[in-house]
């Protein structure tokens, strides 16, 4: 199962989110994200851990949303799957999310 888990401090290592998670199964992976591509390589405020199975990963999940983890409130929900193309559309259409803008349609007021 893999998590998210938002709004870390900046000084959190990967290290102490295996030991919390830990305690809840084993843990596969954990991942925090940083601004590598852009090239400051500054850690992000979320990551991801990649547990086990689905039902140690609801239990960490229960277990340490809304914790404090250094001073931080920290968010902890199942992470969303990727499709093939980005990011899952939540109408569950199949059609991809369209990042064109909308034009806007203009009416006229016809009054005699």
């Amino acid at each position: 199962m893999n998590i998210y888990i938002g709004n870390l401090s900046l000084e959190t290592t990967e290290e102490e989110l295996r030991e919390e998670f830990k305690k809840f199964g084993e843990v596969l992976s954990v991942n925090i994200m940083n601004d590598r591509y852009i090239g400051s390589g500054q850690p992000r405020a979320y990551g991801y851990i990649q547990m086990v199975s689905k039902e140690q990963g609801t239990n960490a999940i229960t277990g340490l949303e809304g914790k404090i983890l250094r001073d931080h409130v920290v968010k902890v929900v199942e992470a969303l799957p990727l499709t093939k193309y980005g990011r899952k559309n939540p109408d569950n259409t199949g059609k991809k999310w369209s990042n064109k803008k909308r034009e806007r349609k203009t009416v006229t007021n016809i009054s005699e």
